[in-house]
C-alpha cells in the first residue's frame, strides 16, 4: 500500500495577496462559519451542513501534503493523477490461488484529465484571494473558500442568495462536484437531512460546533434540474434505492493462451454463500481506477467503487461473480470487495461523510441480502484479510489502514459497537475515542518517508511485549520473519483496530493484554480513557493434551474430498503458533469450500466441498482459520 508516484500535475495558482478577513481571523471554528456565511451571504446551517458531510467539521491537520480535499470544506487540489492503484503495488496476488497464478499485466490505462471536482481550491482562491496554502492549512480560510464556492455556484444558477437554505439545494448539489444527477442529488439529500435534525461534536482538534436542527425544511429541488447533470445508468445495479449507484460494467474477455480477465463466472449465493465484506481504499482515484476495472488484461478486479467527494457508487461486477480483490481465493470466492477513492496515509481527508453514509448502506444493504453478520469478523478491511500460505503472508495489503473510522461506520450501518459483559469480562472490544485517540505513525508523507505524520483519529491502538509504553512492539513473524514491527502507518503487524474482539491475557494497572499472534500483547487502557470495552463470547484453545495447533489462511477441504480432474489443494499451515493455554475469539464456522475455476467458461467451474469442520478466529491483525477438532470452544465469561 505504497504511495503512487505523480504522472501529471496541475499548477497551482500564484495567489498570495493578504485581505482584511486574513487579519482577523475568527477565534474558533464555529465562529469561522458564522463570520462566512455572512460575508458571502450563505446561510449558516448550509454551510456548515455541507461541511459536515465532506469533513464532519474537522481539519485533518492540514493533510494531505499535495494531493486532494483539505480542511473542513474538502477544498481539492489535486497536484497529481494516477493511472494506477494499490492493486499494482507490492507482492499480493489479488486472486489468491496459487493454482492458478495470474500472468503479468500487459498494459495500464492512461491517466486521465482530473475533473473539476478535484480542482475547487484554484476556483477558491480566486474567489477569496487567499493563498492556496491558506486554503490547506488554516481552518477559517478554508471554511472562507468553501462559502465562496457555494455562492459561487448560487449565482451560476442564477437562485437568489436568500436566507432560506431550501433555495441553496442546487447549490449544494453542485458543490458534490458530481457529474451524475443522481449523485449531486444524494449528496444534496444527506446535506438537508443534517441540516433538518441538526448536529454536534467535538473536532479532531477539539474544536466544538453545533449545527441546530431546522425542522421543516423545504428543499427547493427545481434547482438541480438547472445543472443539467447526466442520468446514471442504474441497468440492473445492486444497491439500497437510497444511495446514488449506477452499472460501469467490467471487463470479462477471453485473452491469448487460456487466459482470461478479470473476474470469475459463479452463481452465488447458490453455489456458494456470501459471508464477507471487504472494504478496500483504491490508493488512487475514482476514474482511473474504474477503468482498470474495465481492463480485461488487468489482474485485480472488485465489485463496487465509492467516489469520495459525494459517495457516488458504481457496481462493475454482480455479486454472484467472484472478483478478484482481496489476495486470497477462499476469501474471495466468499466474499464482495468495495473499493473506496483515497489513500491509506491521508485517509481522514478522503474517507468523507458522504462516503461513509453511502458506503454503510450498500453494506448493510449486501449483509442483509447475503446472511453476513454486521460485525468486524465478517466486515473485514483488506488488512484482515489472512495470506493464503507462509510465503504469501508478507505481501498481503494493508489498507484502509488506521484512520478508517470503523466505530462511525458501524454505527451508520445501525450496528453500533456495542459493550457487553463487566469489567473483568475474559474478552474485549477495542475501542478507543476515535476523535482523541492519535497514536504516533510515520510514513504519511511521500516526500519524507521517515517523517512522523501529523497527529491525526486513528481507530487502532499498538500492542507492546509489556505493559509499559517505552516496551517494544509485539512481533509478527509473517510480515516480518527476520525483524521488528514498525511504526508505519502502512505497517499494521502490532496493532489491533476497533471493532476487533480478543480474549484477555491479563490486567496490570491500566495495561490490559490479549493473545495476539502467539503472543501477550499489551495496550494502554486506562479506566478513565478506555481503548477497549468489555465483550463475552466464545473463545477457543488447544484442545487438552495438545501443545500447540495449527493455524490457517483458507479452509480448504481435506485431500479425499476433491473428485477426479480437479488437483488437491493442499491445506498447508501458516508460521504462526498457537500453542497451550492461549485464547481466540471465535467468529464462527468457516465452509470447507474450494471454488475450481480455472477456465472461461463457468461450465467448467465446480465446488469441492469437505467434511472437515473449520472455525474462524482473530488470531491477531487478520482473522485465521482453526480446525474444529483441534480446539475446544469455552465461554469467555
Amino acid at each position: 500500500m505504497r504511495r503512487l508516484l505523480a504522472i501529471s500535475v496541475v499548477a497551482l495558482l500564484p495567489l498570495t495577496n493578504v485581505t482584511a478577513a486574513q487579519a482577523q481571523d475568527p477565534a474558533d471554528r464555529q465562529q469561522a462559519f458564522a463570520a462566512a456565511a455572512e460575508e458571502f451571504q450563505v446561510p449558516e446551517s448550509v454551510l456548515l451542513g455541507v461541511s459536515y458531510l465532506e469533513s464532519r467539521w474537522d481539519a485533518h491537520a492540514g493533510q494531505p501534503s499535495s494531493d486532494a480535499g483539505f480542511g473542513p470544506m474538502h477544498l481539492t487540489d489535486a497536484a497529481a493523477y494516477t493511472g494506477s492503484n494499490h492493486h499494482h503495488e507490492g507482492e499480493e496476488d489479488a486472486r489468491g490461488d496459487d493454482s492458478r497464478p495470474l500472468p503479468p499485466a500487459e498494459h495500464e490505462p492512461a491517466p486521465a484529465e482530473i475533473p473539476a471536482s478535484l480542482r475547487t481550491m484554484e476556483r477558491a482562491a480566486e474567489l477569496t484571494g487567499e493563498s492556496h496554502e491558506r486554503l490547506r492549512t488554516d481552518d477559517a480560510a478554508n471554511i472562507r473558500g468553501g462559502a465562496a464556492l457555494l455562492a459561487d455556484y448560487q449565482k451560476s444558477l442564477g437562485a437568489p442568495l436568500s436566507d432560506d437554505p431550501g433555495e441553496w439545494y442546487g447549490a449544494v448539489a453542485k458543490y458534490s462536484g458530481a457529474e451524475e444527477a443522481g449523485a449531486a442529488r444524494f449528496f444534496a439529500d444527506e446535506v438537508f437531512s443534517v441540516i433538518e435534525k441538526g448536529a454536534e461534536r467535538t473536532t479532531d482538534d477539539g474544536e466544538r460546533v453545533r449545527l441546530p436542527a431546522v425542522p421543516d425544511l423545504q428543499k427547493i429541488v427545481k434547482w438541480l434540474d438547472k445543472l443539467g447533470l447526466r442520468p446514471t445508468r442504474p441497468d440492473g445495479v445492486e444497491c439500497p434505492a437510497s444511495v446514488s449507484c449506477e452499472w460501469i460494467a467490467s471487463a470479462y474477455q477471453q485473452l491469448p493462451n487460456g487466459n482470461y480477465g478479470h473476474y470469475d463466472l459463479a452463481n452465488r449465493p447458490f453455489s456458494q454463500k456470501i459471508d464477507y465484506i471487504i472494504i478496500h481504499d483504491m490508493e488512487g482515484y475514482f476514474l482511473p481506477s474504474i477503468r482498470l476495472n474495465q481492463d480485461p488484461n488487468y489482474r485485480a478486479s472488485w465489485q463496487y467503487s465509492i467516489r469520495s467527494t459525494d459517495g457516488h457508487i458504481a457496481q462493475h461486477i454482480k455479486s454472484k461473480d467472484v472478483a478478484w480483490q482481496a489476495g486470497n481465493w477462499y476469501i474471495n470466492a466468499k466474499s464482495i470487495g468495495i473499493e473506496h477513492e483515497g489513500f491509506l496515509a491521508e485517509g481522514g481527508t478522503w474517507y468523507t461523510e458522504a462516503m461513509y453514509r453511502s458506503s454503510a448502506r450498500l453494506v448493510r444493504y449486501l449483509a442483509l441480502k447475503h446472511g453476513v453478520p454486521l460485525d468486524r469478523a465478517h466486515i473485514l478491511g483488506h488488512d484482515n484479510v489472512p495470506g493464503t500460505l507462509p510465503s504469501t503472508v508478507r505481501g498481503m495489503h494493508e489498507d484502509p489502514g488506521p484512520f478508517w473510522d470503523w466505530a462511525h461506520y458501524f454505527q451508520l450501518m445501525g450496528a453500533p459497537l456495542h459493550q457487553f459483559g463487566g469489567p473483568r469480562a475474559g474478552a474485549v472490544m477495542i475501542k478507543p475515542d476515535f476523535a482523541t485517540n492519535k497514536p504516533y505513525f510515520y510514513g504519511c508523507d511521500r516526500k519524507n518517508p521517515s517523517a512522523a505524520c501529523p497527529p491525526l483519529p486513528a481507530g487502532t491502538v499498538w500492542l507492546r511485549t509489556e505493559p509499559r509504553p517505552d516496551a517494544p512492539l509485539v512481533k509478527d513473524i509473517g510480515k516480518h520473519p527476520t525483524g521488528e514491527s514498525l511504526y508505519s502507518v502502512y505497517d499494521h503487524s502490532a496493532r489491533a483496530s476497533t471493532g476487533q474482539r480478543f480474549a484477555v491475557a491479563g490486567r496490570q494497572g491500566d495495561w490490559t493484554a490479549i493473545w495476539y499472534l502467539g503472543q501477550k500483547a499489551w495496550f494502554h487502557n486506562p479506566a478513565d480513557a478506555p481503548t477497549a470495552v468489555p465483550s463475552m463470547g466464545l473463545v477457543v484453545t488447544p484442545k487438552p493434551g495438545k501443545a500447540t495447533v495449527p493455524v490457517y489462511g483458507r479452509a480448504y477441504p481435506e485431500q479425499e474430498a476433491y473428485p477426479e480432474g480437479i488437483p488437491y489443494q493442499a491445506v498447508t499451515p501458516l508460521q504462526y503458533t498457537f500453542s497451550a493455554g492461549e485464547k481466540y475469539t471465535l467468529a464462527g464456522p468457516a465452509a470447507a469450500e474450494y471454488y475450481r475455476a480455472v477456465t472461461f467458461n463457468l461450465e467448467d467451474h465446480k465446488v469441492v466441498r469437505g467434511k472437515t469442520k473449520y472455525l474462524e478466529i482473530q488470531f491477531g491483525h487478520r482473522v485465521m482459520f482453526v480446525k474444529a477438532d483441534d480446539v475446544q470452544v469455552t465461554f469467555s465469561g
